[in-house]
């Protein structure tokens, strides 16, 4: 077990529960850094990324001539992606489809967000519903396999339906949320491993799951990465890049012209969601998403320092909700509230003890970083 002694960034708030961390002689660590060296003078949002956006949204509108929509946009009704369902109807002037995908643990604000969003902008709202049998199980595979990233699942299907669904209409534009000015700073790997690895699914599912997948929508790193893009010409793009995201005035945008509903925490749209970051994971592994949301606002100049710390000495959740929250994950995943806590008791495992792409995600990321693809990176 390691003994390195606590430490925290003096410029944000990440620290050693990320034990990757490495800090420089002035105490700033490396994902402050890597911000400053490789991914802020890359990072165009004025004149220049106004033409470049301005660009792409006259591709776009080409290819979606005699369409009736020329992109899809993955909503899942929180800030990211309600705002650039805004942003891409009533300010870049594109036609849309709004493409939801039902995991099965919707919250009723994300509902009420997508709804008001679709209705007020005229669009078409096209939602996809897993097969619940089969996220259950998965689900429960990953709770039995001891891993931190029990999310993967429900990540892994949003990204696989959408993929497939472009294919099948020859849709050659994906919009999407994810966005550098909330989220520069990624979760370390041991806290979330990567989503899209489908060699550590199946994995997972085979060691610890019951019944086979069938309509359960799979996907891989080289498929998306390289088969879409570079063969099949279907783009990701990543439009709130371009230019000024400041998370709290979308928020005051989006709430005064939809009545949109905020959420506690980023990601919290999903009940699940809520559960994962908001309990499990800092009860369970000591991992605090908030750390990586906040030190991403801390360098972006959204929030200070002092503000963050002031949060970080409150629970995500209240003792109340966790275990509100505790009793609706046993109860809607079919087991009793002791199973699930053998599953929080048991040994800790991490994305090493399973098979997985590792290797091909490293290469890929210094590839990406080398061409300037990506900028940043888990490490």
């Amino acid at each position: 077990m390691s003994t390195r002694p606590y430490q925290i960034c003096t410029n944000c708030v990440m620290d050693t529960t990320d034990s990757k961390i490495v800090f420089d002689d002035k105490g700033v660590c490396d994902h402050c850094n890597t911000f400053y060296k490789d991914v802020l003078p890359n990072w165009h949002t004025g004149e220049r990324g106004q033409r470049e956006l301005e660009a792409l949204v006259a591709e776009i509108r080409k290819d979606g001539k005699g369409r009736d929509f020329d992109c899809i946009i993955g909503m899942s009704g929180g800030i990211d992606s309600s705002y650039l369902l805004y942003l891409a109807k009533e300010k870049m002037g594109l036609r849309p489809l709004v493409f939801h995908v039902d995991a099965g643990w919707n919250s009723q604000a994300a509902v009420n967000n997508i709804e008001r969003l679709v209705d007020k902008l005229d669009l078409d709202l096209f939602t996809d519903v897993i097969d619940w049998e089969e996220m259950k199980d998965l689900q429960l595979a990953f709770f039995k396999s001891g891993v931190p990233h029990i999310d993967t699942p429900q990540d892994h299907a949003f990204f696989a339906t959408m993929y497939k669904f472009a294919r099948q209409h020859n849709i050659k534009y994906i919009l999407t949320g994810a966005n550098l000015s909330t989220e520069c700073i990624r979760n370390p790997l041991e806290w979330m491993y990567y989503q899209s690895d489908s060699i550590q699914l199946r994995d997972i599912h085979r060691k610890f799951g019951k019944r086979p997948l069938k309509r359960f929508p799979v996907t891989s790193i080289l498929y998306h990465k390289i088969w879409l893009p570079y063969v099949k010409g279907i783009r990701v793009v990543r439009p709130l890049n371009y230019g000024p995201y400041i998370k709290q005035d979308a928020m005051k945008l989006l709430e005064e012209k939809f009545g949109w509903q905020p959420y506690p925490q980023k990601h919290f749209e999903s009940r699940f969601t809520r559960f994962y970051e908001g309990f499990w994971l800092p009860a369970r592994f000591g991992y605090d998403t908030r750390k990586v949301q906040y030190s991403s606002l801390i360098v972006t100049g959204q929030m200070t320092r002092d503000e963050a710390l002031e949060r970080l000495k409150t629970q995500p959740l209240d003792a109340d909700t966790r275990r509100q929250e505790f009793e609706y994950v046993a109860t809607k995943l079919g087991i009793p509230v002791t199973e699930l806590q053998t599953y929080f008791d048991m040994p800790k495992k991490t994305y090493r003890d399973y098979k997985s792409q590792d290797g091909i995600y490293r290469i890929g990321a210094r590839v990406m970083r080398l061409f300037g693809i990506e900028l940043g990176g888990k490490r």
